[in-house]
C-alpha cells in the first residue's frame, strides 16, 4: 500500500540527514496517515479512507466530505476518490433538478 493521502495527493518527501560534522546521509519524510470513516451527507452512506491530517483538517475546513470533493481537482485525488466525487456530483444534480421541477 503507497504511503499516499487518497484526498490531497501527499506522498512521501525526501532529504537529508544533517550531523553536526555537516555529514548528509538521505532520509525519507512521511507523511501522517490515518485510516478515517467520513460521511457523505449527499450519498447517505459512510466511506473508508487513508487520509493524512492535514487533508483531514482541510475536510472539516471545507465543510464536509462532499464539498471537498466537488471543489478538489481530479488530477490529486485517488481512483477510489474519483468514484466517489462522480457519484456525488451526480447524486447532486439528480436532486437539484428534482427540487426545481
Amino acid at each position: 500500500m503507497s504511503r499516499i493521502c487518497e484526498l490531497t495527493g501527499k506522498g512521501r518527501q525526501v532529504g537529508n540527514n544533517v550531523s553536526h560534522a555537516n555529514n548528509k546521509t538521505k532520509r525519507t519524510f512521511l507523511p501522517n496517515l490515518q485510516n478515517v470513516t467520513l460521511m457523505s451527507d449527499v450519498l447517505e452512506r459512510s466511506v473508508r479512507l487513508r487520509v493524512s491530517t492535514h487533508g483531514l483538517r482541510s475536510v472539516e475546513h471545507n465543510g464536509g466530505l462532499d464539498n471537498w470533493l466537488v471543489k478538489t481537482s481530479d488530477d490529486k485525488l485517488s481512483l477510489r476518490a474519483r468514484r466517489l466525487k462522480r457519484d456525488v456530483v451526480k447524486k447532486r444534480s439528480t436532486t437539484e433538478t428534482a427540487t426545481a421541477a
